[in-house]
């Protein structure tokens, strides 16, 4: 699976994404646009196992994007932790069910810098600034 080492090597066909904040409780969700390199809030999923990705799927056959984007939480100096390896996870779930590609990405504060901004879903304005992120690496 691809992760942020390997964001230069995106195929320039894929235009459209769709980012996940992943949660034990709550998952948000952007989506966005390699030609804006801008992101929308989408909501929070509110739901765990079967239920998450029923309403996942809701998602991609909206959106039909052309891969997702998930972002995986670290430590500040870098090191993994249990919500780490829960949201690799996710998103080797991701691509087994809807069969895309999926990017991971650093979202190290995503959270904290939703927070700041006055946001009111916090999970999907995470997804956001995890979304965007990982568009500005795309060529």
């Amino acid at each position: 699976m691809p992760d942020a080492s390997s964001l230069a090597v995106v195929p320039s066909h894929f235009q459209s994404f769709l980012a996940f904040d992943f949660g034990q409780k709550r998952t948000g969700v952007a989506s966005g646009n390699r030609l804006l390199k801008s992101a929308t809030p989408q909501g929070t999923i509110a739901a765990q196992g079967d239920a998450r990705f029923a309403q996942i799927e809701a998602r991609v056959r909206e959106w039909q994007p052309d891969a997702l984007v998930v972002g995986v939480p670290y430590h500040p100096d870098g090191a993994a932790h249990d919500n780490t390896r829960a949201a690799q996870r996710f998103a080797r779930q991701l691509h087994g069910r809807f069969k895309l590609p999926v990017y991971e990405v650093d979202e190290r504060y995503s959270t904290t810098e939703a927070l700041a901004a006055g946001a009111r879903d916090a999970d999907a304005a995470s997804a956001c600034i995890i979304l965007e992120q990982f568009l500005r690496t795309l060529p």
